[in-house]
């Protein structure tokens, strides 16, 4: 039998289920799909198929290692899985289960039912703890049990004989944008392995302390967020990997390090399951009544140049639009203070984010993105005030001036408050912007409206249905008892204010 196996985000031949399942039963010929009407979406960017395209070249000496190149086409999924059928006698097909955003959903669904009408098998199996549909109860412990078996081993393939590899095609032959990101990860699965490894052996120590600072996450941190997001390396291989070097026991610091690290990869899973449930976090507030509808178009104008005034964030703005990454905290208060501060679009910030971000999971950006825009009325944000944020996390002034180098020569007092130095008429409207917002005033304004949104019986009633609808009765019965400490908002510890720093 002719088998084809559909890669999407499971762009490796390590652990790969879906890759063995297919060896076992005939020859193979493996697939990847270029798709331009996915590449047209919001929040798609070409620092995304960069990293892909540098992936796909990888896997196609990968597989060609083990009896069958990669093939590529550019097109509709459902017409070019068609057209391969035909030509090659495809009886079956094979991939992973996606979570991804709501084009690949609705193109999943048109495969399907090609596939029904030709007669074509698609068996889909699972490459993570994310279970397909709503969350069971036991969910906990299917994601544990599918994380502890063994790692799939890498088999050898018959390959589907005749057929033509295809190239892997350009941004600029996907009409993308140009989107330059000069410090961006490079793919591939040789680069995911090193970079586990040094994070396992040498970086990985001060993990918990180095990761709220982007100052020191860019090397504290795994940096493997890139690789999870394609799949370039299973969640199942870093778990264990993970495990492994805890067993070792390697010394000071280290313990603690790798199981907060295991955590947030619990985490992971845990979010991903949040858009699995419910697919509409990428288009609607969950919680309608906590929505604010007070855009600004040249506030998110600065917001997207990296000149909103705020020195911190525009120093982060800058750093991400470079390099494609960012320390969680810093992704945090850049929701916040966008979206609590300037009074923007929730969306529109989320959809400008993803385009930065090289690592970019919708299973994981919409929910983290509701929730620090307090919209999930299951967990309350905390809405950080961007002035303590940059002398906390950089007090010398290191990041903030390499990133906004206009404020070079603004004394360290001062160089978070420009407003404040005594010649910042020197400065500001010319070198550097004026502040788009007072912070003081944004600050205290937008804890307030978080506060008001919260009061009302139609408000708490839709937080139930909620907490019904999505969480466990234990996450359920922590959430209302936070739920308790109301006033004021910045005191209250929210139980799913965490940090997913990879």
């Amino acid at each position: 039998m002719n088998v084809l196996v559909w890669f999407k985000r499971d762009l490796r031949i390590e652990d790969h289920p879906a890759l063995a399942r297919a060896a076992g039963l005939g020859r193979v010929l493996p697939l990847y799909i270029v798709e331009p009407a996915l590449w047209s979406q919001d929040d798609s960017a070409a620092r995304h198929w960069a990293h892909i395209a540098e992936t796909l070249e990888g896997l196609r000496h990968d597989l060609a290692g083990i009896g069958a190149p990669l093939v590529v086409r550019v097109g509709d999924a459902a017409t070019v899985l068609e057209r391969l059928a035909r030509a090659h006698r495809i009886g079956w097909m094979i991939s992973h289960q996606e979570i991804g955003n709501a084009f690949t959903f609705a193109r999943d669904r048109q495969v399907a039912a090609w596939a029904r009408a030709q007669g074509i098998r698609w068996e889909e199996l699972p490459q993570t703890g994310v279970c397909r549909g709503r969350r069971p109860a036991d969910w906990g412990a299917r994601r544990d049990a599918f994380m502890s078996a063994p790692e799939v081993p890498i088999p050898a393939l018959t390959a589907v004989p005749g057929v033509e590899p295809g190239t892997i095609p350009s941004a600029r032959s996907l009409r993308l944008a140009d989107d330059p990101c000069p410090h961006r990860q490079p793919g591939g699965a040789a680069t995911a392995r090193l970079m586990l490894e040094g994070f396992l052996t040498r970086r990985g120590q001060d993990y918990r302390r180095a990761m709220a600072s982007p100052l020191t996450a860019e090397r504290g941190c795994s940096r493997l967020s890139p690789y999870l997001a394609v799949g370039t390396i299973s969640a199942r291989s870093v778990v264990q990997a993970t495990a492994a070097q805890a067993a070792t026991r390697p010394g000071p610091g280290w313990g603690a390090s790798l199981s907060s690290f295991q955590s947030r990869m619990a985490w992971r899973d845990h979010f991903t399951q949040k858009l699995e449930s419910e697919p509409g976090y990428e288009f609607h507030p969950l919680h309608p009544a906590a929505a604010r509808h007070d855009h600004d178009a040249a506030r998110m104008a600065a917001f997207v140049a990296g000149e909103t005034g705020l020195p911190f964030v525009d120093a982060c703005l800058r750093y991400l639009r470079a390099t494609g990454w960012l320390n969680f905290r810093a992704r945090a208060m850049l929701v916040t203070t966008a979206v609590h501060l300037m009074g923007l679009d929730w969306r529109a910030v989320g959809l400008h984010l993803a385009r930065r971000f090289t690592d970019y999971d919708p299973g994981i950006h919409w929910p983290q993105v509701q929730m620090q825009a307090g919209l999930t009325a299951v967990n309350l944000p905390r809405i950080y005030n961007p002035v303590k944020q940059g002398l906390d996390q950089d007090p010398l002034g290191r990041f903030t001036r390499r990133w906004v180098p206009e404020l070079a020569g603004v004394p360290d007092l001062h160089l978070q408050t420009p407003w404040r130095w005594p010649e910042a008429g020197r400065l500001l409207g010319r070198r550097y912007p004026e502040p788009v917002i007072d912070p003081t005033t944004a600050l205290r304004e937008g804890r307030a409206a978080l506060a008001t949104a919260r009061q009302g019986a139609q408000y708490h009633q839709t937080r139930t249905d909620i907490l019904n609808r999505h969480t466990s009765r234990l996450e359920r019965a922590r959430s209302q008892s936070a739920a308790l400490l109301v006033s004021p908002p910045r005191r209250v510890a929210p139980g799913g204010q965490l940090s997913l720093d990879l």
